[in-house]
């Protein structure tokens, strides 16, 4: 059966500040103001979301991703990047730099940030990367500390909270390649690094805009959702993903080798190898000091943040919580489906959140 899902007002012009935890609000950004004193070209985008049959519900929208996908082609220019890290481990990242057969003049830059056991060809990110080439924006698929092709050249992995990898990438961008800004998308995991960058971010950047989709904003909260009994073949899927990746590794101790094998849940690899290598107490304290929805009431950038109510893997509660404060540079809609990284919508090739990332791209631009 088909569902028709509307979001309300207040989730099209939400815009508001979070303001009891310890960073402090910043002001209302001069464009966001500029953009909320006239009709949002994004928010017909918005107003209404009915799933693609037959991908009916949250997880089938987020299978999709996964069943019968044919990557994503595209014409342009590419070549491989590398950023060396400022933290003096030597580690590197990669990314393929793509440039659109008919650039658009004034185009910011788009960075693309994956999620957790993704890396710059993950279909979302091809996906993406496909519509903004087609509307003449440079685009840059960037493989985090230890995914994908940067598992070559990186010894480390990256984690949450892991910022200062996505700074250091910004900083090493050449000035030509940036000289109308950047615009940053983040997916699942790589929203909420992202949002640890704009919650912190000081002195001159580079950063225009950005945004997020399906991030886990309240890590302790979506680990508890993915170890769910509903859950179960989710879970098992990713926790074999995320050994494959790791393991690997020549970097690693045999007894953080044998600590991996032994993993039995996401928050065992958690508690027992990325919080004691990154330098948390353990798990509960990695998470807390990650949560990316701690730090929104700080974002300067021009930032939308989307999600869906029915996101198997991601609770809502956390967005629903924000919607509740004011935030003045930040945008926050959640549709009523779209699963996890999905948003595949009746009548339309591209996705809801490709489609509505860039109406907000062209507002952003005036």
């Amino acid at each position: 059966m088909r569902q028709t899902l509307l979001l309300s007002e207040a989730d099209v012009l939400a815009l508001r500040t979070l303001v009891r935890f310890r960073y402090r609000p910043h002001p209302v950004n001069p464009i966001v103001a500029r953009m909320a004193r006239r009709p949002s070209a994004y928010t017909k985008h918005t107003t209404t979301f009915r799933d693609r049959a037959p991908w009916w519900g949250g997880d089938l929208q987020t299978l999709r991703n996964f069943c019968f996908v044919k990557d994503p082609q595209f014409e342009s220019r590419s070549w491989t990047q590398e950023f060396l890290m400022s933290d003096g481990s030597g580690d590197r990242l990669t990314g393929t730099l793509e440039e659109p057969s008919a650039p658009r003049a004034g185009s910011p830059l788009i960075v693309l940030i994956h999620g957790l056991t993704g890396c710059e060809d993950s279909h979302y990110m091809r996906a993406c990367a496909k519509v903004h080439l087609a509307r003449g924006r440079t685009v840059l698929r960037l493989n985090l500390r230890g995914a994908g092709p940067s598992r070559q050249v990186a010894k480390g992995y990256y984690h949450a909270g892991l910022a200062s990898d996505i700074r250091d990438v910004l900083d090493s961008l050449e000035d030509a390649q940036v000289r109308h800004g950047v615009f940053a998308i983040g997916f699942s995991l790589g929203g909420n690094i992202l949002l640890n960058l704009l919650g912190r971010l000081e002195g001159k950047h580079r950063l225009i805009g950005a945004a997020t989709v399906s991030a886990p904003i309240e890590p302790d909260q979506a680990c508890e959702r993915i170890m769910a009994p509903r859950n179960a073949l989710y879970h098992r899927f990713l926790l074999t993903r995320m050994k494959r990746d790791v393991l690997p590794s020549p970097a690693l101790s045999e007894e953080e080798r044998r600590n991996i094998q032994r993993a039995d849940s996401v928050f065992a690899f958690d508690d027992i190898w990325v919080a004691p290598r990154n330098g948390f107490s353990d798990a509960h304290d990695y998470y807390a000091r990650t949560a990316g929805a701690r730090v929104v009431g700080a974002i300067a950038v021009p930032t939308l943040m989307l999600h869906a109510r029915n996101d198997p893997w991601i609770p809502t509660d956390p967005y629903l919580a924000l919607q509740g404060r004011d935030l003045p540079n930040v945008t926050i809609l959640v549709a009523r489906s779209g699963g996890h990284l999905g948003f595949h919508e009746r009548g339309h090739a591209e996705t809801w959140h490709d489609r509505t990332i860039d109406a907000f791209i062209r507002d952003l631009m005036g």
